[in-house]
């Protein structure tokens, strides 16, 4: 039988609930146990596909095609595991599924409430997860802050689980904010005291605290929280703001809660597993090299926007000894300025994803800079195609080249929408998602890199290159060097005569992990660093 761990949050969001929930599941993992991981979310969109990236962060691709929460990025990283839809839920699935059996007739008539209906479908979502998986732990952070109203259902169906499943297979955490007030130099209590009291109310005991500081917290502290919050004080933990996310799990494992943890779950206590993740983190902090690396993209404002590509180029960066400085530039930016002041004291240059006209002109600029000047660049879906326009327009003298995602009617469409893609009405999930394989030449420098010829790679995009511009691309210098098997799709381009200028129209940047960094991130920070190129 499955046990449960919940983790919730409380006092604001964006306190690390993800990390600390994929953390846990690591610790577990390493202690021999087959875990799975789960993310609540509590907002009634059905994904966040149709989300703006500044509200929600990244949109993180699966496997199988799910747009799912950037803490399942999170999970994939830490535990090394490859997830699916069924790790992600929505408020908004929820309430889509009880809709449509209503309408159905599976109800019999009866009339529809939040409890038991929604909650048991959230219930099932759960525990099919655990049935399904065989998994020893499944760890399930719900989203939100304990008191949000569309949080209620979510808290009330873990509440349940417990009463169903026993208390003695189940663990609850919560990880909450301790905050500084500086005119009196105190760390105060007294908002994680009325989080566990919200808490408290729905029915839920917390067993552990992980509490937020950025600053030295007291035994006396400690001992004030396991008394107004009736936990054991063990069970009390500090987590400290910390150089890198990847310490969090070093964090924990130093505080005992997994022993804790397990000793409450009843699960036979194993040794940790041989584990060379603290290695990797105290090589983290003493990298010999620096590199400045451009990101260049439409929502640079909020750098979780594109947090896989800054772990991505993190990881490569630890591979490669060589610390990564992420510079963040906006690209209406180059557009009012030009590339020279923003781009001239960058090693390399990153262009990621993205959607719509805005900023455009921008990144097409950063792309024939890198072009023009021999810098490094590495172009992720939207930053392939922005290479192809660069190429048509500066190289082949095709001025009006574009895609048709920005200009309907353009003269040249070296960029335009998928056959498959022409009667699509409705938005949310319905782009090229997830992995599709991908044929390499096997005479390329692509097939050095990833050292096979057949790979697989996480897509999430509309638009194609147009294959009846190949032939002259080809001519400019622009070769397409990985298609998709029945050579229709155009999946990789590597302008010739160029240090390092590869555009992929797939997202390398979820696959990539800290102890295996993906091979495309790996191969251009290499290159950035000794530069040079023998492909």
């Amino acid at each position: 039988m499955a046990r449960y761990v919940f983790v919730t949050g409380g006092v604001v969001s964006s306190l690390g609930k993800g990390l600390s929930s994929a953390s846990l599941a690591s610790l577990l993992q390493l202690r021999g146990f087959k875990v799975r991981v789960r993310k609540l979310d509590p907002y009634l969109n059905v994904d966040p596909g149709t989300m703006s990236p500044f509200q929600h962060g990244e949109v993180f691709v699966t496997d199988d095609g799910a747009e799912t929460d950037l803490d399942l990025g999170h999970y994939e990283r830490f535990i090394d595991l490859e997830l699916t839809a069924s790790s992600n839920v929505t408020a908004g699935q929820i309430y889509s599924t009880v809709i449509q059996k209503e309408r159905r007739g599976d109800y019999l008539g009866g009339t529809i409430q939040v409890v038991p209906q929604v909650t048991d479908e959230i219930k099932n979502h759960i525990k099919t997860l655990a049935k399904e998986s065989q998994a020893d732990v499944v760890v399930v952070e719900v989203g939100g802050t304990v008191g949000d109203i569309e949080g209620l259902p979510f808290l009330e169906a873990i509440r349940q689980i417990r009463h169903e499943v026993g208390r003695e297979n189940v663990y609850n955490i919560h990880v909450t904010l301790l905050p500084f007030i500086q005119a009196t130099g105190e760390i105060k209590t007294k908002p994680t005291q009325h989080s566990v009291k919200e808490l408290r109310s729905i029915g839920i005991q917390p067993d552990a605290i992980i509490a937020r500081s950025d600053f030295d917290v007291s035994n006396g502290i400690l001992d004030k929280l396991a008394l107004f919050c009736d936990v054991q004080k063990d069970s009390v933990v500090v987590l400290p703001t910390v150089k890198s996310i990847y310490e969090v799990p070093l964090v924990l494992k130093n505080s005992g809660i997994d022993s804790v943890l397990t000793k409450h779950l009843q699960l036979e206590l194993e040794s940790s597993l041989e584990d060379d993740w603290g290695d990797m983190v105290t090589r983290m902090h003493v990298l010999q090299n620096t590199l400045r690396i451009g990101v260049v993209g439409k929502y640079t404002d909020l750098p979780d926007a594109y947090i896989s590509v800054k772990e991505a180029l993190n990881h490569a960066g630890v591979y490669n000894d060589t610390n990564i400085e992420i510079v963040w530039i906006q690209s209406e930016e180059i557009e009012k300025v030009g590339c020279e002041s923003l781009l001239s004291n960058l090693d390399g240059i990153v262009v990621p994803g993205g959607f719509g006209p805005r900023g455009i002109e921008g990144m097409i600029k950063t792309a024939q800079y890198a072009r023009t000047n021999n810098i490094p660049y590495l172009g992720l879906c939207l930053g392939m195609q922005m290479m192809v326009i660069d190429v048509a327009r500066n190289v082949l003298g095709l001025e009006s080249a574009n895609s048709t995602e920005f200009e309907k009617d353009t003269n040249n469409p070296v960029i335009c929408l998928m056959e498959e893609q022409k009667n699509v009405v409705n938005k949310g999930g319905t782009m090229r998602l997830g992995n599709y394989p991908c044929e390499l030449n096997p005479d390329s420098y692509l097939n050095e890199i990833y050292g096979i010829s057949s790979i697989k790679e996480r897509h999430r995009h509309r638009y194609e290159f147009n294959n009846q511009y190949r032939d002259i691309l080809a001519e400019g210098g622009l070769i397409a060097q990985g298609t998709s098997p029945d050579g229709e799709l155009v999946e990789i381009c590597q302008l010739d005569q160029h240090p390092f200028m590869i555009g992929v129209q797939f997202h390398p940047e979820f696959l990539s992990r800290p102890q295996r960094p993906h091979p495309l991130f790996r191969e251009f920070i290499g290159i950035t660093k000794n530069g040079n190129h023998n492909g």
